[in-house]
């Protein structure tokens, strides 16, 4: 295979093939490889939203850096995605939940994201098929949902459409200096190689720690007019794992077809995509608790998917401290479709040498000593 590129970038999901557009619109000339199909790893398994977090300031800072660029992208291509403008009622069981709500509204409404309290007598006039007995919670207006394959397939065309090259079905064996080395026997050489190939970036790059987070998805049939926010617990993000290395707060998702896409957990030690049916179950039991109509719904469809996440919760982007010219754009977890678009303005920002939007240094991969001191072959 012949390819002539300044860039190489591994992996073709919504993270890879969003820097691959970057870069490319930036002038480089950039080739994607892929090994299956675009979107079809890691991004299929999600369930896309693209919500703030501010679990700490960095985090707010990157999902809100992104949510301007989502905006600025669906005005540039209306109707890509299914993006579905929902926003998100975060809701509180108890009055401790009730507490983090109130702070987590004051945190976004301080940035101009805006939030507002919703007392325990409003929930079910906004969304009825709420329980009722709950303590309140926030309405974030301005959140949405997207189909993340979708995004990643428009997103690796329009990069094709301004001259950059796709190749699929190519797996990469190995990383050399500024070298990729594939199955098929091609040895592609670039200034630069950017890594974006969600799990399996820790074989490419051994030093590099991207491990595995198990999630479970569940969808129903059509339920047109039932639900109009994505109704997310307040113990999202929160909850403690259990013994067996589970952590569950309902995460449930109105589609344009009138579908639920029901979510979400995480699951450590995991090696697979096989459905865990005590997981999943307890996926399902966590989101009936808020939504008790779900019981009664069919649900047509089940998957389990595999989050990358890093060792301290942060994305890892930027150049590799002992390996000029190879790029990391990595350990995204549940955060990877919110912050794919910021994701690729800074590490193309780093990668031409330009000013960065927001501080880069929190995501930079030599923040990990031990990376300091990883050997290759």
């Amino acid at each position: 295979m012949a390819v002539n590129a300044d860039v190489l970038v591994v992996g073709a999901g919504i993270i890879g093939a969003a820097c691959a557009l970057s870069l490319q619109r930036r002038g480089l000339q950039v080739t994607l490889i892929e090994a299956t199909s675009p979107g079809c790893g890691v991004t299929a398994a999600g369930m896309g939203h693209l919500v703030a977090l501010d679990e700490t300031p960095q985090e707010l800072d990157l999902c809100l850096y992104s949510l301007e660029l989502w905006r600025e992208f669906f005005l540039e291509f209306p109707g890509v995605g299914e993006a579905v403008s929902c926003g998100t009622l975060w809701v509180a069981e108890d009055d401790h939940q009730l507490a983090e709500a109130h702070q987590r509204a004051e945190r976004l409404n301080a940035r101009n994201w805006h939030a507002e309290s919703v007392a325990a007598s409003q929930l079910q006039q906004l969304e009825p098929a709420l329980r009722s007995g709950l303590a309140g919670g926030i309405r974030v207006r301005n959140d949405s949902v997207v189909y993340p394959p979708a995004i990643a397939h428009h997103l690796t065309q329009e990069l094709v459409r301004r001259g950059g090259q796709l190749c699929c079905g190519e797996r990469v064996l190995s990383v050399g200096d500024a070298c990729l080395n594939l199955e098929s026997g091609s040895r592609l050489s670039a200034k630069h190689v950017v890594i974006a190939a969600g799990n399996d970036v820790s074989r490419l790059i051994p030093g590099v720690t991207v491990f595995p987070r198990k999630g479970h998805l569940a969808i129903t049939d059509r339920y047109p007019g039932r639900l109009s926010h994505q109704i997310v617990s307040m113990n999202y993000g929160q909850s403690d794992m259990s013994a067996n290395a589970l952590a569950v707060a309902a995460n449930v998702q109105p589609r344009p077809t009138g579908q639920w896409l029901v979510g979400s957990c995480r699951q450590d030690g995991q090696t697979d995509t096989q459905i865990d049916v005590a997981a999943l179950s307890t996926v399902m039991k966590s989101a009936i608790s808020l939504l008790p109509c779900l019981a009664e719904m069919r649900v047509i469809r089940s998957w389990a998917g595999m989050r990358p996440a890093s060792l301290d919760g942060r994305p890892i982007i930027g150049e590799h401290p002992l390996r000029k010219g190879i790029w990391l754009a990595a350990g995204h977890e549940g955060l990877g479709v919110t912050t794919a678009l910021a994701t690729a303005e800074l590490l193309a920002n780093q990668i031409m040498n330009t000013p960065c939007a927001i501080d880069v240094s929190p995501y930079l991969p030599s923040r990990f000593p031990a990376l300091q001191q990883a050997l290759y072959v």
